[in-house]
C-alpha cells in the first residue's frame, strides 16, 4: 500500500490517472475488508490541493463510506451558505477536512437562499447552530453597484451602504450562534468595460470590487474572516476561474478543476481556526537550500545567488522562506552533514539569505531523518504533526512519510524554482491574524536555547531558577491579547488540562459573563521575553471557583509560573468570597504531561470516577499559604516578588 502512494505522489501528470488508480484500488481493498483506520491513513495521504478533479470526486466517494468508522480528535459543526451550487464544494471542503484530521457534519443551505436563512431566526441553520459559517459568496450576490456616470461621492456611499448589508448579516449571525463567520471576498471579472482605464473610472464595476474587498476586509470584526478567493481567481487566471458556461449551465462558482483548490483553502483556513496550522518547517541543506553539495562542492562551488539562473532560483526560495520565519513560522535544518561544514555556509557565503540565527533548532549530522526529525519535534517542545519537512531526495521524502507519517511531506518537484509554488499550495501554515508574539517566536526559541545551557551549568534547579530573575505580568484578557489568547487555546495540547477549544466569537462571548475570570501571564526573564505563556479560564459558581481552562507554552515548563498562577487565583478567589477551588483533568493523546498537575500544586482528588476524567479541588482555609516559586510579578511602580 506504501508503494503505491509513494507511486502516486511522485507520478507526472501524464502518469498520475494510473497511479491514482492503483491508490483508489488499494482504498477499496481496505474498506471491503473493514481495515478502516489504515484506508483512512491512505486517503489522509492521498489527498493534496493540486489534485484533478476527477481523482478528488473518486475519494469524495470513498471519503463517504469512512464516515463515522474512525475517530477523530478534532471534529466541527460548519454550515455553508451560499449564492451558487454548493453541493460539489461542500463535498471537497468535507475530504480536505477529513485529511486534515477534522471530521465535520456540514449543514449546506438551499441554493441563493443565505439571507433568508440567517434573517430567519426558526430556519434550519439555526436550528443546526454551527460553530463556523461559510459565507460563500460571489460578485453576483452584490446588492448595489455604481452608475457609468457616478463620481467618487456617490461610489463611496454606495460601497458604504453595501458593507453596512454584510455587517449586519455578520452581526445577526453571530448574536444568534456566537459562532465564527468566513466569508469570500469578491473576484473580479475577467471583463473590464472601461478597457485599460478601468483601474481609474470611479464607476468602473473592477474598481468598485476593489474597494468593495477592501472595505469588507477592513471592517471584518474578530469573528469573521476574510477568504481572498479573488486571489484564487488571479492564481488560477480570470477567465479560466470566472468561465461563464459553469455558471450559466450549472451555477457553479468556477471551473470544476479549480474547485480543489477552492475547497482546500476555505479547509485550510477552518483547520487554522482548530489550531491544526503547521509551526515548523524543517528544512533540507544540499540541493533544496542551495545547488550541489557542500561537503563535495566546498563554499565556493555550491550554486546560490546572483548570475546564475539556478543559484538565484535557491536564494528566491531562502527569501520566501525568511518571509515565512519573520511572521512566526518555526525553521529548522535537518541535513546529512558535517555540522562544521554545513554552518559554514549560513556563516560565511555572502549570497545566503537565511542566517545561522533564524534556525532554531539545526541537526546536521549522519543519522537517518526520521530519528532527526523526532529530535527536532523534542528539541522544539511540538509535535511531530507540527513539522513540514523540505527535502530535494524523493528516496528520503518516502522513508519521512513512512517512518514518521506524522509529519507533513510535500513532493518537491526536481527544479528549485517550483519549491515555493509548492508549499504555497499545501497552505501549511495558514495564518489568521498576526501579533507581535509571531513576530518574536524565534527570538523566543533562541533565548530558550541559552536557558539550557544555563541550566546545565547550575548546580541544582533552584539555583538556575533564581539566575533566571523572572518578571511575570499577569491580567484578564485584554482586546490586545485576544488573538494570542486564543493562538494558545486552539494550539496548546500538553500543557492543556482540559483541552477545550474556542474560537475568538466564543470567548468574546463568554468574557462578557461576569460569572467568568479569565488570566494570562506573560513572562520575561534576563535572557530575553518569552511573551504570553499561559491562559486560564475559570467561572465563579456558588461559593467555588471552578477553573474551566487552563493552559501554558510548554517553552515555560518547570519554572514555577504553575505556582505563581496558581497564588494569584486563591487571591482572586478570596476577594470573591470564594472559599474553594476546583479543577479537572480530561485526558487527551497528547496532554499526559499534567495528568497529576493538580496532585502536585496540592489539590485533593475529590471523586472517585474512571482514572481518566478527574476532579479536585483546593480549600482556602487559613492555613493555606502560597506556594514558592522565584517570579516576580510586575507592577506600574516595578517588580513585586510573589
Amino acid at each position: 500500500m506504501e508503494d503505491s502512494l509513494q507511486i502516486f505522489l511522485a507520478a507526472s501528470e501524464r502518469d498520475r490517472p494510473v497511479a491514482f488508480a492503483m491508490v483508489a484500488a488499494r482504498l477499496r481493498e481496505a474498506l471491503d475488508a473493514a481495515r478502516y483506520d489504515e484506508a483512512a491513513a491512505l486517503l489522509r495521504r492521498a489527498v493534496f490541493p493540486s489534485i484533478d478533479y476527477t481523482s478528488a470526486q473518486a475519494l469524495v466517494r470513498l471519503r463517504q463510506k469512512l464516515r463515522g468508522q474512525t475517530a477523530s480528535n478534532h471534529k466541527i459543526k460548519l454550515a455553508v451558505l451560499g449564492s451558487f451550487t454548493t453541493k460539489q464544494l461542500v463535498a471537497l471542503i468535507d475530504l480536505h477536512l477529513f485529511a486534515m484530521g477534522v471530521e465535520a457534519e456540514i449543514y449546506e443551505g438551499e441554493y441563493g437562499v443565505f439571507r433568508q436563512e440567517i434573517l430567519d431566526p426558526t430556519s434550519e441553520f439555526y436550528q443546526f447552530a454551527p460553530k463556523i459559517l461559510f459565507l460563500a459568496t460571489t460578485w453576483r450576490d452584490l446588492g448595489r453597484r455604481p452608475g457609468f456616470d457616478s463620481d467618487q461621492a456617490a461610489v463611496c456611499s454606495t460601497i458604504q451602504a453595501e458593507q453596512g448589508d454584510w455587517s449586519a448579516l455578520w452581526q445577526t449571525a453571530h448574536h444568534h450562534l456566537g459562532c465564527q463567520i468566513i466569508q469570500n471576498n469578491f473576484t473580479i471579472p475577467p471583463w473590464r468595460s472601461f478597457g485599460n482605464h478601468e483601474a481609474r473610472h470611479p464607476g468602473s464595476f473592477g474598481k468598485y470590487l476593489t474597494a468593495m474587498n477592501l472595505a469588507v476586509t477592513e471592517a471584518a470584526p474578530p469573528f469573521v474572516t476574510i477568504h481572498d478567493v479573488d486571489h484564487l481567481a488571479s492564481t488560477w487566471g480570470r477567465w479560466r476561474w470566472d468561465d461563464p458556461r459553469f455558471f450559466h449551465q450549472a451555477k457553479m462558482p468556477c471551473d470544476p478543476e479549480c474547485l480543489v483548490d477552492y475547497s482546500h483553502s476555505v479547509a485550510s483556513i477552518i483547520a487554522a481556526q482548530l489550531g491544526l496550522a503547521k509551526k515548523c518547517l524543517v528544512l533540507d541543506l544540499d540541493n533544496t537550500l542551495w545547488g550541489g553539495v557542500i561537503g563535495d562542492d566546498g563554499l565556493g562551488g555550491i550554486r546560490l545567488g546572483q548570475g546564475n539562473p539556478e543559484g538565484e532560483a535557491y536564494l528566491e526560495f531562502q527569501k520566501y522562506v525568511k518571509n515565512l520565519r519573520q511572521r512566526g513560522v518555526l525553521l529548522a535544518v535537518c541535513s546529512k552533514n558535517r555540522e562544521e561544514t554545513a554552518l559554514e555556509v549560513f556563516d560565511k557565503h555572502p549570497e545566503m539569505a537565511l542566517r545561522r540565527e533564524d534556525i532554531s533548532c539545526f541537526v546536521a549530522n549522519w543519522e537517518d531523518k526520521a530519528t532527526n526529525l523526532r529530535t527536532i519535534a523534542k528539541t522544539l517542545n511540538i509535535g511531530l504533526d507540527s513539522l513540514v519537512f523540505a527535502d530535494d531526495n524523493p528516496a528520503e521524502r518516502a522513508i519521512a512519510r513512512q517512518l514518521v507519517p506524522e509529519v507533513a511531506v510535500p513532493e518537491l518537484p526536481e527544479d528549485v524554482t517550483g519549491y515555493v509554488k509548492t508549499l504555497e499550495q499545501h497552505r501549511y501554515f495558514q495564518v489568521l491574524s498576526i501579533g507581535a508574539e509571531d513576530l518574536r517566536r524565534t527570538e523566543y526559541y533562541r533565548s530558550d536555547a541559552m536557558r539550557r545551557d544555563t541550566q546545565a551549568s547550575a548546580g541544582d534547579l533552584q539555583t538556575f531558577l533564581q539566575s533566571l530573575e523572572m518578571i511575570a505580568r499577569i491580567g484578564p484578557i485584554t482586546a490586545v491579547t485576544m488573538e494570542r489568547s486564543v493562538q494558545l487555546i486552539q494550539r496548546s495540547n500538553q500543557f492543556n488540562l482540559t483541552t477545550r477549544r474556542r474560537s475568538i466569537a466564543e470567548l468574546s462571548a463568554l468574557l462578557a459573563d461576569k460569572r467568568w475570570i479569565s488570566r494570562t501571564v506573560s513572562l520575561a526573564d534576563r535572557f530575553g521575553d518569552n511573551g504570553l505563556i499561559s491562559v486560564l479560564l475559570a467561572q465563579i459558581r456558588e461559593h467555588s471557583l471552578e477553573i474551566d481552562t487552563w493552559l501554558m507554552s510548554c517553552r515555560v515548563l518547570k519554572r514555577g509560573v504553575e505556582a505563581f498562577l496558581l497564588n494569584h487565583l486563591c487571591q482572586v478567589a478570596r476577594d470573591h468570597g470564594l472559599n474553594v477551588i476546583r479543577g479537572e483533568y480530561i485526558p487527551t493523546s497528547k496532554n499526559e504531561l499534567v495528568r497529576n498537575h493538580y496532585a502536585e500544586l496540592g489539590f485533593s482528588k475529590i471523586d472517585d470516577g474512571s482514572e481518566e476524567h478527574t476532579a479536585w479541588e483546593l480549600k482556602l482555609a487559613d492555613c493555606w499559604r502560597p506556594l514558592p516559586n522565584f517570579i516576580k510579578e510586575e507592577t506600574n511602580g516595578g517588580a513585586n516578588t510573589k
